[in-house]
């Protein structure tokens, strides 16, 4: 029975032998920590930003997460300290990953033995405390979870006072000083936010924690043991296995969030996207009535790491699993990954595997048929091009197909021109940077824009691909002519465009007139963003559209344009 000191914080039904039972469903450290990112990521957080940290306090080594979400009202939180607890849900297009509830229980009581919660609304500051060694110390019959509020407004809950001693207590923080200075370390990242710190780390046999963090200074990496053998499987196994910053760049099958360790980015990728000789291919499984995407390519980093990517509702959970054919003597499939989204499949409890279901052995089988029909076609369509080429092509130097990079502001993914060379990148990008003019503004959505064919501004659009072309590579002779004469007949299509409106502006009246107003604003607004790539100190918020001057300076373009096609030069 709770003493009369902690009578008023909250309890659990549950035995606090459960937080280390059920703490080992994570039997890989990584995962336990991709909990935590998850949490943030949720579309009921919203966070753009989390920050992964290693930091000692009072002499024992902490792991800190944190992220600039929306914070959690006590409810909330208390919510979340306890089990069995999940009401999210899906925003749009953005699917919730978790729904048991049990992520951050599982997740920090893997990490270590304690874990406490700061969290900031725009209306409250509450903190929260689950701890074993707390459980432990007071003997402790069920799961009890010291929560205390700090109501902006100063109105402080009279029972939350058994549960700041018992933070004060048994915590790394012994006064409020102290806990109101690490609410305000969320306050750097924005007014609203969640922070976690994990302490008393899960240690290796030799006593030192499972985490190597002298290794890299802007990394965390799993300790390696000392043995030579273990040292050659870590330089076999693929950098997500045991360096958490790479892990986290292909967590998400669409980045939607910037993740930042030790203090550094993290540069997340579109695996998908980051392939070379990538083909896209179906599968429908019997039990469903839509066709599932799959993206097959090159690894262009190391043709030993090979395999099938598997995600769910966005997140990672098998990464480089190897199919039937890669497992064979023949060894096909060499170097090809395979890219997969299986919302049908159900993860396991701990989210690093599927359920090994009927539907999940016979997808891993068409999963293999389809990557081998890839294999042999690549390797036909080689064999085709050079009959004398002897060297393999798993054994060739490869560059990503597609070459895409994240705003750091609107967190959009654009894509740069095809072998743009990413060493060039300035440490931050944003949209405004973009060599398409289209896309340099974080208003514009990729998807939206790309799906209106047969628009002016899809005119547009490709009057500007035929001039990136030429300013951006040289041009065969014999290519010349057929390039001047695309590019003539789009501008002309410009053209006519531009005068057709000005004549209905002329002849109409009334609401056809300020229709045709409409439409040529913003078809000089479409040209004035192509003419930036041309004119790059022109500023769009300065353009008048009411005015001529966009179509003057497009025939001018226009003409040194084509002056430079027939000279076979390049601006």
């Amino acid at each position: 029975m709770a003493t009369r000191r902690q009578r008023g914080i909250p309890l659990s039904s549950l035995n606090p032998k459960f937080l280390h039972t059920n703490s080992t469903s994570h039997t890989w450290p990584f995962s336990a920590i991709a909990e935590l990112i998850d949490n943030a990521y949720d579309p009921d957080v919203r966070a753009k930003q989390f920050w992964v940290d290693w930091t000692r306090i009072k002499g024992l080594d902490c792991l800190s997460f944190m992220d600039n979400g929306e914070g959690m009202t006590r409810a909330r939180l208390y919510k979340m300290l306890s089990f069995g607890y999940s009401d999210k849900k899906a925003v749009k297009d953005h699917v919730p990953v978790g729904i048991y509830g049990n992520g951050f229980k599982s997740g920090s009581m893997r990490l270590g033995k304690d874990a406490i919660v700061f969290t900031k609304t725009r209306d409250s500051m509450s903190i929260g405390l689950l701890s074993q060694s707390y459980l432990q110390a007071v003997k402790a019959q069920q799961i009890m979870v010291p929560i205390l509020t700090f109501r902006r407004d100063g109105q402080n809950l009279a029972e939350d006072a058994a549960s700041l001693e018992a933070i004060l207590t048994h915590s790394l923080f012994s006064t409020e000083k102290e806990l109101f200075s690490e609410l305000r370390a969320i306050g750097a990242a924005g007014p609203t936010g969640t922070r976690i710190i994990v302490w008393k780390l899960r240690t290796t046999l030799s006593g030192e924690t499972e985490f190597d963090f002298a290794a890299d200074k802007y990394d965390i990496h799993i300790r390696a043991s000392g043995s030579e053998r273990s040292r050659e499987r870590r330089a076999m196994s693929p950098e997500s296995d045991w360096s958490l910053r790479a892990y986290c760049s292909i967590l998400y099958l669409k980045p939607r969030m910037q993740i930042n360790i030790r203090g550094e980015r993290v540069k997340t990728q579109l695996i998908s996207k980051s392939l070379a000789h990538i083909a896209n291919d179906s599968y429908r499984p019997a039990f469903l009535t839509k066709r599932i995407r799959i993206t097959f390519g090159f690894n262009t980093k190391s043709k030993e790491h090979y395999g099938i990517m598997m995600y769910h509702k966005n997140r990672l959970i098998k990464a480089y699993e190897r199919v039937s054919c890669q497992r064979k003597a023949e060894r096909k499939g060499i170097g090809v990954i395979g890219v997969i989204e299986c919302n049908f499949l159900q993860p396991t409890h701990n989210k690093q595997d599927f359920d090994d279901t009927e539907q999940y052995r016979k997808t891993m089988h068409n999963l293999s048929t389809k990557l081998e029909d890839y294999w042999n076609e690549i390797r036909y369509r080689r064999k085709k091009d050079d009959p004398r080429c002897t060297i393999p092509i798993e054994d060739t130097a490869k560059a990503p197909d597609q070459v895409w990079v994240q705003c750091d502001s609107c967190l959009k993914w654009r894509r740069l021109p095809d072998g743009f060379d990413c060493s060039r990148l300035p440490e931050k990008w944003f949209c405004n940077m973009n060599h398409d003019p289209q896309f340099r503004s974080c208003m514009i959505t990729t998807a939206k824009f790309m799906a209106r064919p047969h628009s002016l501004f899809q005119k547009e659009l490709e009057t500007f691909n035929c001039f990136y072309f030429m300013i951006s590579r040289p041009l065969q002779l014999e290519k010349v002519e057929q390039e001047k004469s695309s590019l003539s007949s789009l501008c002309n299509h410009l053209k006519q465009d531009l005068e057709k409106l000005s004549g209905q502006i002329d002849r109409g009246a009334g609401p056809e007139r300020e229709e045709a107003e409409r439409k040529l604003s913003k078809l000089r607004l479409s040209l004035a963003r192509l003419l930036v790539c041309f004119v790059p100190a022109l500023n769009l918020e300065h353009v008048d559209v009411s005015s001529e001057v966009i179509d003057e300076l497009l025939d001018q373009v226009l003409e040194e344009t084509i002056m430079a096609v027939t000279g076979h030069t390049c601006f």
